[in-house]
Parts: structure tokens; sequence; C-alpha cells
């Protein structure tokens, strides 16, 4: 995933996913790279981030620079590449245009509910003979990700297409004040979509219904070509008849059809088909565009109005009080880790966790949404974790003007065990007595208080008193070896009701206890 993709997905910011069989398979170079190049701008100027999704070298990318866009353009040999053909492309290390099929996948696994394209495939003529049906209508009934369409391309079977897309489960609904189901290069068809939405507003509601209920299905949103740049019905239909009479004297099946036709038409129209095409493309950008954002904008409204005000909050919230760090893992690709200075070979990924932080984020995303209560610095880390935990409430946190954010490395065999880890977490020490006795109400209320071992030992003292006297179920992380014991040096740790030790911490527990260990235990897995 392109950074700057990845960057807003993570701040929640609107993403536009884009395809790349157009570029590589729908139009000649130079015109497909301008049109690339036009319609990412499009996405720009309406306030969404471009993500054009294309296969480079077996590895699909998410968002191209303008280098990859013009190796798409200009090149010659590239795959058309749709469901079935990602896992050969890959394996073999080719590079391809993503269908509507093949894009689809890749923006439901990057986390982007919106994809513009020109036009989906379809049942093809003759499809009731030939079960010729493109995988975009499947991939529809299948992966939910919202398609922003002109419709089915005119060269297709526009009446069966919509029967199977109701077979597949696919809302689909005309953008506008008609339900009058767009032609690709003509405003008609002569069918209905079953519904219509008439602005973005419209249908980032629809489409945030559809990912709310979790049906695995998509929606497809078909916006008609404007009015002025939309091809004449009948000259096109002439000029598909031809086409297809000519792809069949030259046996032009499958996958090649699409193209062959596009370019017959343009040809048979003197080019007025690829004049609607790019008119239709531009239009789709803007359109989709302004729904990404009244989605983006709809979504934050509904995380923010799920968080509880607190004084308006009439069910206690769990709290969550613990660590946040920085992670940065790296992992060694060869099983044995050379020393004496030498560098190894291996992959480094920056993460955020911090065993408090884990644990209210887990919650929030069980809708819990719970009062946490941590400290981080005023610094670049701390901004990026308040990015990334947007869908928690970190209002409680502590920010601290010429204090660190925890920092944490940690170096990964091969195998996945840990080597060595090292911790720059003087920050814990501030989630003091003093700090969180300021929650003490919440805290009293609270149907679960979870606590990890990077809080200082007064703080959990205090947390255990509160729970005897209050009768409180508390729960506590013990982080790792050296900090686990620390309820265990009094009786603090009888007050507890949830203890989640791995078998090192469990045996640092117990000799704090002064219990003998069981003989074979400490060979246990």
């Amino acid at each position: 995933i392109q950074p700057s993709v990845q960057e807003a997905l993570m701040e929640g910011r609107p993403v536009v996913a884009l395809e790349s069989t157009i570029i590589t398979h729908g139009m000649a170079y130079p015109q497909n790279l301008s049109m690339a190049r036009e319609v990412e701008e499009i996405v720009t100027t309406n306030g969404a981030v471009p993500a054009t999704v294309g296969i480079l070298r077996g590895r699909i990318c998410v968002g191209l620079t303008d280098e990859e866009l013009e190796f798409l353009a200009s090149s010659k040999n590239v795959v058309k590449v749709s469901r079935r053909d990602l896992p050969y492309v890959l394996s073999q290390g080719l590079s391809g245009g993503t269908t509507v099929s093949g894009t689809m996948i890749a923006a439901h696994k990057a986390g982007i509910p919106v994809f513009v394209t020109g036009g989906i495939g379809g049942v093809h003529r003759g499809g009731e003979n030939t079960l010729d049906v493109s995988a975009d209508l499947t991939e529809l009934g299948r992966t939910p990700v919202a398609v922003v369409s002109a419709g089915v391309k005119s060269i297709l079977d526009i009446g069966r297409t919509l029967e199977y897309l109701e077979t597949q489960g696919v809302c689909v609904a005309a953008f506008g004040e008609s339900r009058e189901f767009p032609a690709f290069f003509s405003c008609q068809s002569g069918f209905q979509a079953p519904y219509h939405v008439r602005d973005e507003e419209e249908a980032a509601e629809l489409i945030a219904s559809a990912l709310g209920l979790g049906l695995s299905s998509g929606v497809l949103i078909a916006v008609p070509c404007p009015q002025e740049r939309a091809a004449s019905g009948q000259v096109i239909e002439e000029a598909i008849q031809q086409a297809l009479s000519e792809a069949r004297s030259k046996g032009i099946t499958g996958k090649e059809l699409t193209p062959f036709m596009l370019q017959k038409l343009n040809e048979l129209t003197d080019g007025k088909s690829l004049d609607s095409n790019l008119a239709l493309i531009q239009n789709n950008a803007r359109v989709g565009s302004c729904i990404a954002v009244a989605l983006s904008r709809l979504q934050k409204a509904r995380r923010k109005g799920n968080l509880p005000r607190r004084e308006d909050t009439t069910l206690p919230q769990p709290v969550v009080i613990g660590g946040i760090n920085v992670d940065f893992i790296a992992k060694a690709q060869n099983p044995v880790i050379l020393g004496g200075g030498q560098t190894n070979a291996g992959r480094v990924r920056r993460t955020f966790g911090g065993v408090g932080r884990n644990l209210a984020d887990c919650l929030s995303r069980l809708g819990q949404t719970p009062l946490f209560l941590s400290a981080v610095g005023k610094d670049e880390h701390s901004e990026s974790i308040l990015r990334y935990c947007h869908h928690m409430d970190m209002s409680a946190v502590l920010q601290l003007e010429g204090k660190s954010t925890a920092t944490y490395c940690a170096v990964v065999t091969s195998a996945g065990e840990l080597s060595v880890g090292l911790g720059d977490m003087d920050i814990h020490h501030q989630i003091t007595e003093q700090y969180v006795s300021q929650f003490k109400e919440n805290l009293c209320q609270a149907p679960l208080v979870c606590i990890d071992g990077n809080v200082p030992l007064s703080t959990i003292q205090y947390i255990c008193q509160l729970a005897r006297e209050h009768q409180l179920a508390v729960c506590y992380e013990p982080t790792d070896e050296n900090k686990a014991s620390k309820p265990f040096f009094s009786d603090s740790w009888k007050a507890l009701t949830y203890i989640s030790p791995n078998l090192q911490e469990l045996r640092a527990i117990n000799r704090t206890l002064g219990n003998p260990l069981l003989a074979g235990i400490e060979y246990s897995e």
C-alpha cells in the first residue's frame, strides 16, 4: 500500500480505489496515461485520496506512483488480471492491470470501501448459450465494496446482467433523480434499476447500511454519463451489432472480447464512443469521490456519536489503565542471528502496541468504548498514535511536554521467537495514583477494570484497594516476567478477579509468593 494511501486509511480520511485494466487494455498510449492522471487529479480535487490498483512484478500495489502509472500505460505485454488470474500472475512475478473483480479484492483487503470504474462487466450477448458471464458480477456478490460505475457496458446483455446481479444479492441503485439504469455510453438502457439514490449523502447512507449489516456483498451505484457527452443509443447499438458480427467471424471470445469491442466501437463511431467513455470516467471519479467523502464523514460522526459523554453516560463503561507503545519489530530473515556487530538481513515494521492500548483497542472494536487511562509525550509518535486510535476514546490520556512516548524494539528470529527486546518506557511512571484517582467515580461504577504491569506499583495497589471496597472486577495482565509480581508483593493480589500470565510470568509470581515450583512445570509449554 502506497504510504500516502496507508496514512489516509490510518487517519480515517476518504480513499477511492481505481482500476488499471482501463489503462492497460482500455485505451492506447499515451491517452491512457493522461486519462489515469486526470482521474486521480479529479479524485484529489474532490477531497479524497486516489488509490489506483495494479500488479507490478508479482506484487499487488494499492496506490501507484507516476512512474508506475507510466510503466503500466506503456507496457505491451501486461496481463488483464481478474480473481482467477491473481495466483498465477503473482507466482510468476508478472505485471498487469486489475479488472473490476481484481480491484475489488485488493480494495477490500486494504480497507477501501469505495471503488470507481468506467463500467462493470456483465452477461455477454448470447451468454445464455455461451455462459460468458463476467467475474465482476460474482465478485460483487461476495466482496463488500461499493462500485461506482456508468452501469454496465452497453456491448453486454443489460437485462440478463441485472437479473444475475439480483441472484448474487447485489444492491443496485441508479444515481440521480431517475431509476433508469445507464448503459455506459448512453444514459438510457430501457431497464430500471431496483433503487435509486438522489445524491452522495443518500449513496453514503446506503453503503454504510450495507457495510454495517456485514452481508459480504457489494453495492453497485450506477451513474449516468453526462447528457451533453452521451452518445446516441441508436448509433451505439448499430455499431455494437457490427462489432459483434466481426468478433464472431474472427473467433474472439473471453477476456479478449471487451477490449476488441471497445476499440471497434471507437472506430465505427468516429471517436464518439471514446469521447463518451472519457466523459463518464471523469464524471464517475467526481461522483465517487463525493460519495467517499460523504461516507467518511458519516462513519466519523457515527463513531463520535457512539462515544459516551461523561455527563450523559447511562451504562457504566470498562476502564483500562496501562501502557501505550510504539513498537518496532525487526524480524531476521536467516535462522541464525549473527552477533559481533554484524548487520543481519531482515524486515522492520512499526506497529502501535502497549498492553493497555491493545486491551482498550479490542474492547473498543467490540463496542464497549472503555475509558482509557495512559500517558504519551507530545512528539511525532504521539501524533501517529492518536491518528491510529481514532476509533477509541483517547480523551483522558495524558499528553506530557518534555516526555517521550514509550517505544519498544523487538528483535525476532525467523521462526518468530523473541531474541531481544529494548524498551524506553519511563513515561509509564506518569500513570500515577494521583492521575488515576481523578476518575474514581468511573472506576467505582465500571463493570470491569483492566490494568497492566507497566503501571507503577502504588497505582496498582490503589486500584486493588478500590476493588476491595466496591467489589470491582479487576483483570491484571502481567506484561512481562519482571513486572508480573507487582500485585503479589502484598495482599493486593487478593482483590484481582482475572490474571493472564504466560508460563514465565506465572513462575515469577509463584516465586514471589514463596510457593514451591511443581516438578516438571519448568519444561511445560
